[in-house]
């Protein structure tokens, strides 16, 4: 049986497509760089992160891009010669207008290098690429207010002159042309958006997410005779969505997308989230899940299991369901899926790169992150504080179980108050947490907890004096509910000491933030008074379970 979630932790908006044996998931990554997370695998179970197509400053700049702005919704497709992405980058999503860019890039080797991107439009955001049985491709995307959903075609160009062709082994170039048609209004749940167009049998279908990415979210199912509709809402809509009576389902299920087997089996797979037991708090923030489906006798698409409501369990291709769902008696936990023992990652900052598992704000970690300085440890150089949009120097893993733990070592000789390194537990630019070395108004350096919730930062702890020189170590500690989290100090390699009080994890939820990511840990380092001073990690350490 496949276990869901699949992705586990910040990895929403999954967009799946299957090139022979081997199947590749694009999710969304908002503000955090690099752009959009892909991976890979040959069972529908089994998953591995691969490089990110969104890594080269001139692809993306997210520099001042607000909180869960940035990168939305991917889709990835492929025409049997090229991998495509299209993508939204969100500059602004409050008041009355959003501005959402959309974009396209390329490759024809989905482990390589991608293209330059192609700016598309801006009139909406989760852009779909549609690629036609006869070779014709075309843009789809909802409308912002979401007044819709939107197909205009795109072109391969050669010169002046527009063909409908397939697109050349040579590196083509494409261009939106004709009539941009709205064909779908949505099926009166609202919020339509993540649009998907199909052509399977005779019908055009269409999958779009409704209800909003919360509790009632949902997924839609529509179908016509042609690409431009009009599109006719599934009788026993929607097709996908959460128990919300029972504590232990997957909660938050819509935003969906289809793949085949090869032995011409379906699936979809779709956002979730997993509430704290006894909470509505989503520390993990929204993953991504798989259910298993198939087609009716009058062409309509409904789960294998039968309902409407996620499983967390789901045969993999040529299994069977069980005669009953037995996913209540095999989680005892709330929603802390069962897991094989503890799991530990590991750094040492051997390598010449990063592992593609990590992530920082908005920017490439390449301007602020160097291994070869000091060979052994990664030197992280001071730039803005946390709350800033444009230049931050952290380093981060996404928390991808309900206890977790994240253990660094530092060395660091700040001189003033302004700079200070160490141990970040976060959301986004708003909402976290810091243990950090730093440096009292009379030069001497101490060891804090700051807390921001929202933006207002508090002292977790009275400051505590120690070594101007050496390595200090830090931990923080979920509880085995996840509700709290606890940090912890050495410097001498033997007995932890606390560092303030138990901490609630409600800050780095979705539900505080209102944003649309999850919590990460993280090894962080500010310099605000422009000296750029640096901090040395000796390794990073996350175990998950």
């Amino acid at each position: 049986m496949i276990q869901n979630p699949i992705l586990k932790g910040f990895c929403p908006d999954p967009s799946i497509i299957r090139v022979g044996e081997d199947y590749y998931i694009a999710t969304s990554t908002f503000e955090w760089w690099p752009g959009v997370k892909l991976f890979h695998s040959r069972d529908l179970k089994n998953w591995e992160q691969i490089p990110s197509p969104l890594r080269r400053n001139s692809q993306l700049n997210m520099a001042g891009d607000p909180t869960s702005g940035g990168v939305w919704a991917p889709c990835l497709s492929y025409d049997g010669e090229y991998f495509y992405l299209v993508y939204t980058d969100v500059k602004t999503k409050k008041g009355r207008y959003y501005n959402t860019h959309n974009y396209m890039v390329y490759t024809d080797d989905i482990y390589g290098e991608w293209s330059e991107p192609l700016y598309l439009n801006s009139i909406g955001f989760d852009p779909s690429l549609f690629h036609d049985r006869d070779g014709r491709k075309y843009l789809v995307n909802m409308v912002n207010g979401f007044k819709g959903v939107l197909v205009q075609k795109l072109l391969r160009t050669e010169g002046e002159e527009e063909t409908e062709v397939p697109f050349a082994r040579k590196k083509p170039g494409w261009k939106l042309f004709g009539e941009r048609k709205k064909v779908y209004n949505g099926s009166g749940i609202g919020c339509t958006e993540g649009p998907h167009i199909y052509h399977i049998g005779e019908w055009y279908y269409l999958i779009v997410a409704e209800g909003g990415t919360g509790y009632g979210h949902c997924v839609t199912l529509a179908r016509a005779k042609s690409v431009w509709g009009p599109f006719e809402t599934a009788p026993d809509n929607p097709v996908l969505t959460s128990d919300q009576e029972d504590p232990l389902a997957l909660k938050k299920c819509g935003h969906g997308d289809l793949v085949d087997t090869p032995d011409g089996e379906w699936y979809l797979v779709h956002l979730c989230s997993r509430p704290l037991s006894g909470q509505k708090w989503c520390t993990l923030g929204r993953e991504s899940a798989i259910q298993k489906v198939c087609w009716d006798q009058e062409g309509w698409l409904g789960l294998s299991a039968g309902g409407r409501f996620a499983k967390v369990y789901v045969p993999e291709p040529g299994e069977r369901f069980p005669a009953c769902d037995d996913s209540a008696g095999m989680e005892q936990k709330g929603m802390r899926l069962a897991e094989c023992g503890q799991k530990v990652v590991r750094d040492e900052f051997e390598g010449k790169e990063l592992p593609v598992y990590y992530t920082s704000p908005r920017v490439s970690y390449e301007g602020f992150a160097d291994l070869a300085a000091r060979p052994g440890y990664l030197r992280l150089k001071g730039q803005e504080s946390l709350n800033s949009l444009h230049h931050v120097s952290l380093i981060a893993l996404r928390q991808q179980t309900v206890w977790a733990r994240a253990v660094t070592c530092v060395e660091f000789k700040p001189d003033y108050p302004e700079q200070a390194a160490g141990l970040a537990y976060l959301y986004d630019a708003m909402n976290f947490y810091l243990l950090v070395k730093t440096a009292d108004e009379q030069g001497q350096s101490v060891l804090t907890l700051l807390k921001s919730d929202g933006g207002v930062i508090t002292d977790e702890m009275e400051p505590v004096f120690v070594p101007a020189d050496g390595p200090i170590e830090l931990k923080a500690e979920l509880s085995e509910d996840g509700c709290e989290v606890g940090f912890f100090f050495r410097y001498d390699g033997r007995n932890w000491r606390r560092a303030g009080k138990e901490q609630s994890t409600k800050i780095v939820t979705d539900e505080h933030c209102r944003g649309f990511t999850g919590a990460h840990f993280g090894m962080y380092v500010h310099d605000m008074t422009g000296l750029s001073y640096h901090a040395d990690f000796d390794y990073f350490e996350m175990t998950v379970g």
